[in-house]
């Protein structure tokens, strides 16, 4: 470590950043207070790097944490890589990061994305206002992430900043062929699958009432809330406030990796290799997907709804209902209410995916001076206004699906 000014520059700020990171003041870093030192630096959520990469890599005595001379050590490697990585990036090797490189260096991964999206990550380290990164603005924003190669940078930029367009459920996420080849997009679908379990358990009831006052009720009945929950529990208890909820889970998994295969061959069929589409090109192939998907996984459709409407004892489980379907009114029935169905999707999409990015725009253009992150809170505030707003155009084509899932019609009428 001998050396110019320059070093002994260096081993001071380092020496700062140790006293820093060293919460607990016993002269060593550990992982956690790695970890707390990257989420106060603007590190956000673990990301890969924070999975990763935040392990005491220069522990030579192996004791579990890093001394100041360690520590030391692991930064001026580090430093060495950003560098590297840093010039990488810097393409006209002015010693800054623009726009135009940020975008050229996606482009070069086969990933396109707009002057906009350049801008926010931009932004995100852009300290002095400059519109470029210098760096040491470079060297900073990255010193305890483990980023190994330009991928890892535009990795860590992608999730960092939002570049993904609508979170919802209608519009597959976009992964990059890494993403692809590590398994990030299995695992994804297989948390979201998860995720969907737990939440349509938890609204299992709601759901059916759902189903049950679209079918039965009228302007004689004038069914409500309250009578609607009555009534299915006067008729089967409280455990049947969650018929129709088994099948309802088990779609999850088919469904989302359909659309998830369809989608990717349905960009690719009509936009070639480009991996980042447009919003009006991600509606589209993700209304193509979505239809796609309900058409293979429809009768699942059918069968939840019977299933949700059944009266005690009617039928003995999943097999046995679509058997009795089968038998009495033949494989068609399994495609009844499809073609409204179908056509519900378009306004759903369009007006879910228009509606998010609309909201998730004015809080960027109104906020991005602190952050070009909007934070889980107002993209969840986002994703269910959006929702709403698509669940209440496409409503009346869900109402004559369900009606007509729900008829009896004997073979052959």
């Amino acid at each position: 470590m001998r050396g110019g000014p320059g070093d002994a520059e260096r081993r001071e700020r380092w020496g700062r950043l140790f006293e820093e990171l060293d919460t607990n003041k016993d002269g060593r870093l550990d992982v956690h207070e790695l970890r707390q030192g990257l989420a106060r630096m603007g590190g956000g959520s673990p990301d890969r790097g924070a999975q990763q990469g935040i392990s005491p890599e220069g522990d030579a005595d192996s004791d579990g944490g890093l001394d100041l001379e360690e520590f030391i050590l692991y930064l001026q490697e580090r430093e060495q890589r950003l560098l590297l990585l840093f010039h990488s990036l810097d393409r006209n090797q002015d010693g800054h990061i623009d726009v135009s490189e940020i975008q050229q260096s996606f482009r070069a991964l086969g990933i396109s994305i707009s002057l906009e999206q350049a801008e926010k990550i931009l932004h995100s380290m852009d300290r002095d206002d400059t519109m470029t990164i210098d760096w040491q603005e470079w060297r900073d924003h990255f010193l305890l992430h483990s980023l190994e190669n330009v991928e890892d940078v535009l990795y860590f930029w992608k999730h960092s900043t939002v570049l993904d367009i609508g979170e919802c459920l209608t519009v597959p996420d976009e992964f990059s062929e890494q993403e692809k080849l590590t398994g990030t997009w299995w695992k994804q679908l297989v948390a979201g699958a998860m995720a969907g379990a737990v939440s349509r358990t938890g609204t299992a009831p709601l759901d059916r009432l759902k189903v049950f006052m679209q079918v039965h009720a009228s302007k004689t009945n004038r069914l409500n809330i309250l009578g609607g929950l009555r009534s299915m529990i006067q008729e089967g208890g409280v455990r049947s406030l969650w018929r129709g909820n088994g099948i309802n889970v088990l779609k999850i998994a088919p469904e989302s990796a359909i659309k998830f295969m369809a989608y990717e061959q349905i960009k690719r069929a009509i936009w070639g290799q480009q991996e980042t589409l447009h919003v009006q090109e991600r509606f589209v192939a993700g209304s193509l997907a979505g239809a796609t998907a309900q058409t293979i996984i429809y009768p699942m459709e059918v069968l939840k709804t019977r299933l949700t409407l059944r009266r005690t004892g009617q039928y003995k489980g999943l097999l046995d209902c679509a058997w009795r379907i089968l038998e009495r009114e033949g494989p068609r029935a399994f495609y009844r209410g499809y073609l409204p169905n179908v056509l519900g999707i378009i306004p759903y999409a369009g007006i879910d995916l228009a509606v998010y990015e609309t909201l998730k725009n004015r809080w960027l253009q109104q906020h991005s001076h602190d952050s070009a992150d909007p934070g889980i809170l107002v993209l969840l505030a986002c994703g269910t206004i959006s929702s709403t707003c698509g669940q209440i155009a496409s409503y009346p084509l869900a109402l004559v699906r369900t009606r007509m899932q729900a008829q009896e019609f004997p073979r052959g009428f």
